[in-house]
């Protein structure tokens, strides 16, 4: 495939994204799931559709930052060496918040795939019910 010149992608490009919106993950147990984003990662529940979906965000600056849908109980794990999302991340205010957190990670036994210094930010790195990775982040000063 011939991809543009650097100057024809500065003429072709019509809209500029001013965030992301949200994303949205597939799951195998929607109420276990839920429980997990509210409870774990602090999101508050803005809306579903029964059975189906629910949207999630830390605040109400948005109708959402993500979304569950129930894919069923017999879904394939998420492949760590597959093409595809990587990690989500959230972010904290404070460094001490993020200590806090990992320390309720480990008392609730979630399972911590690491921790990451990026100079930038420092993150705690978990999966989710379904095997999907979350970075709970400080952007550092």
């Amino acid at each position: 495939m011939d991809y543009p010149s650097e100057n024809a992608w500065e003429k072709t490009i019509t809209v500029n994204p001013l965030k992301l919106s949200h994303i949205v993950l597939r799951v195998r147990f929607l109420d276990e799931s839920e429980k997990f984003y509210k409870t774990t990662v602090g999101l508050k529940v803005t809306g579903r559709i029964a059975d189906k979906m629910v949207f999630l965000s830390p605040n109400d600056f948005s109708s959402h930052q993500l979304a569950l849908t129930s894919v069923g109980v017999d879904a394939q794990s998420p492949d760590p060496s597959a093409i595809g999302l990587y990690h989500d991340a959230w972010q904290v205010a404070t460094v001490r918040e993020l200590e806090l957190f990992h320390q309720h990670l480990k008392a609730d036994g979630i399972q911590i795939m690491g921790i990451g210094n990026h100079g930038s930010s420092i993150g705690v790195y978990f999966l989710d019910p379904d095997g999907n990775e979350i970075e709970m982040a400080h952007e550092m000063p």
